[in-house]
C-alpha cells in the first residue's frame, strides 16, 4: 500500500510541476511601463500641428485643435499605416494609437497602445523636433519615436491610408487580360510621402 501510494504522488508530481512551469512560460511575460515625463512650456514659436519624418515610421501627420490632437503615418517601408488620438499639455503629446498592416486580415493585422511625444528646438534656427515613445496595450513606453518637423508640408491624414487596391492579394490567372502578371490591378504610387522599401 505504500508503495503504490508513492508511486500515485509521484505521478501527480510529475503531471502537476510541468504544468506550473508551462503556464508561466506561457503567461503574459511582460508588465505595464509608463513614462515618467513632465509637461513643459512649449517653446517659444512651436506648434504641435504639423508634420514630421521619422526613417522608420515615416511621415506622421499632425492636427491640432486646442488641447486635442490627431495624426495619422505610413511605416517608412510603406507597408503599414496608423492612427493616434491625444492631448498636449505644453510641450508633452500623450496619445493611443492603432496600426494597420496592409494586406493583412486577421487578430496580426491590428496593433494598439499608447506613447507620449516632447516638443523641443534644439537651437535657434534649427528643425523643431518630437522625441518620444511608445508601447503596446496600456504601456506607453518600451520603443523609441523621434522625428523631425517638415518646414513646407501642410498635414493630410488621408494622405497615408491606402486606397481600395493597394493592399489586396492580387493573384492574376493564366487567361486573364492584363499581361503584367498584376491581375489587372494598377500599382498604386506610395502617395504618403514614404520613402519605399528598396
Amino acid at each position: 500500500m505504500f508503495l503504490r501510494s508513492l508511486v500515485e504522488l509521484s505521478l501527480l508530481s510529475a503531471l502537476a510541476i510541468p504544468s506550473a512551469f508551462s503556464l508561466s512560460a506561457c503567461g503574459p511575460s511582460s508588465s505595464v511601463k509608463h513614462a515618467q515625463v513632465k509637461a513643459g512650456d512649449m517653446p517659444a514659436g512651436a506648434e504641435w500641428q504639423g508634420v514630421y519624418y521619422s526613417p522608420v515610421y515615416g511621415y506622421l501627420h499632425v492636427l491640432a485643435d486646442g488641447k486635442t490632437v490627431q495624426g495619422a503615418w505610413r511605416t517608412g517601408g510603406g507597408d503599414a499605416y496608423g492612427e493616434l488620438q491625444g492631448e498636449v499639455d505644453g510641450n508633452v503629446m500623450r496619445y493611443t494609437w492603432t496600426q494597420h498592416k496592409i494586406g493583412m486580415v486577421g487578430a496580426e493585422a491590428n496593433s494598439n497602445g499608447h506613447g507620449y511625444f516632447v516638443y523641443s528646438i534644439p537651437k535657434e534656427g534649427e528643425a523643431h523636433k518630437i522625441a518620444g515613445e511608445w508601447g503596446l496595450g496600456e504601456s506607453d513606453a518600451g520603443n523609441n519615436w523621434d522625428a523631425v518637423k517638415q518646414t513646407n508640408m501642410q498635414p493630410n491624414l488621408d494622405s497615408v491610408k491606402p486606397d481600395e487596391i493597394e493592399g489586396k492579394v492580387n493573384a492574376g490567372g493564366w487567361d486573364d487580360d492584363d499581361k503584367s502578371g498584376n491581375g489587372g490591378a494598377k500599382k498604386k504610387s506610395n502617395d504618403g510621402g514614404a520613402p519605399q522599401a528598396p
